[in-house]
């Protein structure tokens, strides 16, 4: 008889308390916030699925190498063993160690982008647009089709459109096109895969017109063990071996280490242009640190080099599929509209579908992700028509789920208060902007309910500010 239960592939050494709040108490909190959850203490958090990124547990092999971190200022040991770790999954000549992913994808774009350029990509995320963006070009976004229906179910929706990309290559020509993009998995796309075949026929595009193609490879294990289960012939391949395959057809890549990583801090930027890792270097060491330490500390290097390896071992990557499948699974048995199928690190519930009485100007997404704050305590991140503004193609409340933080029994937790939130949707409110900052606005905007002549209504959102 198969086994069923779920169960976490480790035990727990150490356990962190925490701390439970009343919902009047979170409704308060909603407010001195302006209804903007990054703005929220994390004390006043129970369950926090606002990202996987830098959130999660490392393990006593890493917690061990930190004790080997070697803080000399140039030539550290700990980076020749994060670059050895680095290159003998990604195979990339340079290996350039970043305090975060956005640091790498600021140089990678300073360095390779000038204003009026165009840079595709399957999806940029937040800080990936903003980067392109402040730098004068454009960020497309060439999902296919599939990846626009979020109750398609579709094993790869994280993929690019092979003939868009030709045609905005053929009709902005090959000039301003200074590198194309893939990541994985496809995050604002709903945390979808994208398949070694897309990724091959990408990389043929990119041949063809003499175009770098770059991973965004923040999720890279994951999106490896999604092709060992999904896509034929690579059944009985290690998800190392997968990876490596994947990052042979590109010329270098981004990558926050604080998530496949499984570190709270650092990236890196990897290419084999040797003239562009060079341009690449000299801003490092202007804005970031010396090559051998690129802003980060030596343990922190060796945590990554023990990470990258620990995140391909395939009973962590079977526990951390199926249990975010089965927040999934659970939920939309329910009827509650997600992405669909579930993807690797997060479930994202489509906001457009769960509150249709919600107009997109009135961000549902942001209006949701309150709802649960308020009904249970759990942070989310929207990911639709606040973050992206006119670009966004679908309103998104992304569950993010840390690595190796929470037992099945929070994931259980976390259906019960969505459940709650789906049976009085019809209740919940639209939002407005009161303050919005000129880039990545929904790190810092400020919001507020729109007004009601509902008296019930106004009791869940009190309007104003209380010292």
């Amino acid at each position: 008889m198969p086994i069923r239960t779920i169960i976490e592939p480790f035990r727990i050494k150490s356990v962190e308390p925490l701390h439970w709040t009343t919902r009047e108490e979170r409704g308060r909190s909603l407010r001195m916030a302006y209804y903007n959850l990054f703005l929220l203490p994390a004390d006043e958090v129970l369950i926090d699925l606002l990202t996987d990124s830098g959130t999660g547990a490392m393990s006593t092999h890493q917690w061990a190498a930190i004790m080997e971190g070697d803080e000399s200022y140039a030539g550290s040991k700990s980076f020749d063993r994060f670059r050895n770790s680095v290159q003998g999954i990604f195979g990339y000549r340079h290996v350039i160690p970043t305090h975060q992913g956005r640091a790498a994808e600021r140089i990678l774009f300073n360095v390779m982008c000038k204003k009026g350029d165009v840079v595709p990509n399957n999806t940029h995320f937040d800080t990936t647009r903003a980067n392109v963006e402040f730098v004068g070009a454009e960020a497309l976004d060439l999902p296919v089709a599939e990846g626009k229906q979020p109750s398609f179910v579709h094993p790869f929706k994280g993929n690019m459109d092979v003939a868009a990309l030709e045609e905005v290559i053929g009709r902005v020509g090959r000039g301003r096109v200074p590198l194309v993009m893939l990541t994985i998995t496809n995050n604002s796309g709903g945390g979808q895969p994208v398949s070694m075949e897309n990724m091959q026929a990408v990389s043929a595009v990119c041949r063809r017109n003499g175009i770098p193609l770059y991973f965004d490879a923040c999720r890279f294990a994951e999106n490896a063990y999604f092709i060992k289960l999904r896509e034929q012939g690579y059944e009985s391949k290690t998800p190392k071996a997968i990876a490596q395959e994947m990052f042979q057809l590109g010329d270098g890549c981004t990558m926050s280490a604080k998530k496949d990583g499984l570190a709270n801090i650092g990236g890196f930027l990897c290419t084999n242009d040797d003239v562009i890792a060079q341009q690449e270097k000299n801003l490092l060491i202007l804005t970031e640190g010396y090559p051998t330490y690129g802003g980060l500390a030596g343990r922190d290097l060796e945590a990554i080099a023990v990470g990258v390896e620990e995140v391909l071992e395939e009973d962590y990557l079977h526990y951390r599929i199926v249990s975010t499948g089965y927040l999934g699974t659970h939920i939309s048995d329910a009827g509650v509209p997600i992405v669909q199928p579930p993807g690797g690190h997060a479930i994202y519930l489509d906001a457009r579908a769960f509150l249709p009485h919600i107009p997109t100007e009135q961000f549902p997404g942001v209006a949701l992700a309150a709802e649960l704050y308020l009904e249970g305590g759990i942070r989310s991140v929207e990911i639709g028509s606040l973050m992206f503004g006119a670009a966004a193609k679908m309103d998104l409340v992304r569950l993010a789920i840390p690595r190796r933080v929470y037992t099945q029994s929070h994931i259980d937790y976390v259906i019960e208060v969505i459940l709650e939130v789906w049976k009085r949707r019809e209740r919940i409110l639209g939002m407005r902007l009161t303050y919005e900052a000129p880039f990545l606005r929904h790190f810092t905007a400020r919001l507020e309910p729109l007004p009601t002549t509902d008296k019930s209504v106004e009791s869940q959102f009190p309007r104003g500010l209380e010292g």
